[in-house]
């Protein structure tokens, strides 16, 4: 039977692989919409921040606001106007996020109780983060199809694993991914 766990894990990698899916069918298109999606979120945060800055009181923790509004703001522009460095920044700063969640997945492998095949899922993960991150750092100037590709199989293989762990939960833990107790219950 699944639980919630094991549900979320199995959705997680669907969703990673339909992204995957996607990212390879429109690489152009993908990368476009990931810098568009960075602007309006700077856009937003911009006005949130404008917004604190103008109904914090005095000039205590609102003071950074208003340069915080005109950072978000700046950046949201260069995002329009230079889509292609931003997307080379978003490369960098995508591998750094790559790199660092697959040594924390790689190195959890090793401190986790659970059966061989989770811990090996989490090893097969984590190194595949590494390198995502790598390839990233490597090649980021290669350009908006080298980044969708990179993305694209790696949310393939990402959602590939993450069903698996889902289906292996299930399958080694009663209550689909809660730990057991050493009695067994």
């Amino acid at each position: 039977m699944f639980k919630p766990t094991s549900i979320s894990l199995i959705l997680l990698g669907v969703l990673a692989l339909v992204a995957g899916i996607i990212a390879l069918a429109w690489p152009g298109i993908t990368v476009l919409a990931l810098v568009v999606l960075f602007a309006v979120y700077a856009f937003t945060d911009a006005g949130l921040q404008a917004v604190r800055a103008f109904s914090s009181p005095g000039s205590g923790p609102g003071s950074g606001h208003p340069m915080l509004a005109v950072l978000d703001l700046t950046a949201a522009v260069i995002a329009v106007v230079w889509p292609a460095p931003t997307a080379l920044v978003f490369a960098i700063v995508v591998g750094a996020w790559a790199f660092t969640s697959g040594l924390t997945e790689f190195f959890a492998a090793f401190g986790t109780s659970d059966s061989t095949g989770i811990r090996a899922v989490f090893t097969v993960n984590g190194l595949l983060s590494i390198a995502f991150g790598a390839v990233l750092f490597a090649r980021h100037g290669a350009g908006v199809a080298a980044l969708a590709l990179v993305f694209g199989l790696f949310g393939i293989i990402s959602g590939i694993t993450q069903i698996c762990l889902g289906f292996l939960l299930s399958r080694d833990r009663p209550g689909g991914g809660e730990p057991r107790s050493a009695d067994g219950h």
